[in-house]
């Protein structure tokens, strides 16, 4: 059975915007992990992260609706309008056949950090009634589904890291409802001050000052990982109603999906990996393959020694058996951890990947830990990929796993 069909991909993130910047950027081997501008991270005891450069909102974003946003929602309707040129897709005349379903993690915080420091400053009038809306977790989906005429089953999934491959999750329910396009993915803005001092309490970030020291996930000098803005969006459609509308490429197809949880602790991760291995294990599942049919996974990436090794626990369950070591790559490596964008942007990785045959390797994997029946990349390689495992956690336990295949049109072999 064909699965939902990826039509078209939107990149906005610190590897460039557009797909093709990304690509050729994780291609070159060039690290998009810089020290923050913006403002000063002294304070902070975190100096670097992934920021899109090279971004102008205006080219996407209608004056109006600049001063009710900010630029975590000028990044998803930047990427969805590159998605949507991508697939050709025009909104069809029925408003109910297009669905919007983003994830956040962060929301609208450099809106509200904004609007906070006037209410303290200035008092409640200095306060614009966007701060109603901007900040919201949903406030991307619904500007993007209010701009583009969008009025299929719409919403918002938070689930921090996992937030991308769970939207997908979602966008099957509702296809299989009858809705055939759907947005996913999503993107993120939460290099600010407040949005960075909000991550830097949870312990998991680097405080190193080289970019080279910073996030090296499966080295034995792990300390921790970089945050990043920005995301990925992809436009998934229904085989047959992207036959019928003449769609002018096909990405690849989502073949299976898998979502458990931890059920442990709200910041501690699990003793074990036995639920994040039965999240690969469902979606494998659920696309009727072995694990020995996978090509390529891509790993969530942790960049802490302990959540590495976990992660290695449950690829090491999972993938154990096969007669040759799964190759495993950690993409996020070169643009810091995007939160719910990183793991869509990891399919959009996944999906380039497929199409060129050619695995991107994990930056800064100068020293990598044992890690028996798993390949480690650390270095971008020619090698054919049809089948692929992407992996997603989100801080608190939520673990997600997604099977993407290269498509094979009906009719051929």
């Amino acid at each position: 059975m064909t699965g939902l069909l990826v039509t078209g991909i939107g990149v906005v993130a610190p590897t460039g915007v557009g797909v093709e910047a990304h690509w050729s950027s994780l291609l070159r081997g060039e690290p998009a992990i810089r020290p923050i501008e913006g403002f000063d991270t002294e304070q902070y005891g975190v100096t670097l992260a992934g920021q899109v450069r090279d971004f102008d909102p205006k080219e996407f974003v209608a004056p109006q609706l600049m001063v009710q946003t900010d630029r975590w929602t000028w990044t998803s309707l930047a990427a969805a309008t590159l998605a949507a040129q991508d697939a050709g897709y025009e909104a069809p005349e029925d408003a109910y056949a297009t669905s919007v379903f983003l994830a956040a993690g962060s929301g609208g915080n450099e809106f509200s950090q904004h609007e906070i420091q006037g209410l303290w400053a200035k008092g409640p009038k200095s306060v614009g009634a966007y701060q109603s809306i901007a900040w919201f977790y949903a406030a991307s989906t619904g500007q993007l589904s209010i701009r583009d005429g969008y009025k299929g089953p719409s919403g918002v999934v938070v689930s921090e890291g996992a937030g991308g491959l769970d939207s997908i999750g979602w966008a099957r329910r509702v296809a299989r409802r009858g809705t055939p396009a759907v947005l996913v993915g999503g993107t993120e803005a939460g290099v600010t001050p407040y949005a960075l001092l909000c991550q830097a309490t949870s312990g998991r970030l680097s405080t190193a000052t080289r970019p080279e020291d910073a996030y090296k996930p499966f080295d034995r000098r792990a300390n921790g990982h970089v945050i990043g803005e920005g995301g990925a969006i992809l436009l998934l459609e229904e085989p047959g109603a992207a036959r019928a509308r003449g769609a002018q490429h096909v990405w690849g197809e989502v073949a299976g999906y898998g979502a458990t949880h931890d059920a442990h602790h709200h910041e501690d991760p699990a003793p074990d990996a036995t639920q994040y291995a039965r999240a690969i294990r469902i979606a494998l599942a659920d696309a009727g393959i072995t694990p020995d049919d996978v090509d390529l996974v891509l790993a969530d990436g942790a960049g802490l020694p302990e959540l590495d090794a976990l992660e290695l626990e449950a690829l090491q369950r999972v993938f154990g058996g096969r007669a040759t070591p799964v190759p495993v790559t950690a993409p996020s490596s070169w643009t810091g951890r995007l939160m719910a964008g990183g793991s869509a942007l990891n399919v959009a990785t996944a999906l380039l990947a497929i199409r060129d045959g050619i695995v991107p390797g994990t930056a800064h994997l100068d020293d990598p830990v044992d890690a028996p029946g798993v390949d480690l990349v650390q270095q971008s390689r020619v090698q054919d990929v049809r089948t692929v495992v992407v992996l997603a956690r989100g801080f608190g336990g939520f673990n997600s796993s997604l099977v993407l295949r290269r498509h094979q049109p009906e009719g051929t072999s």
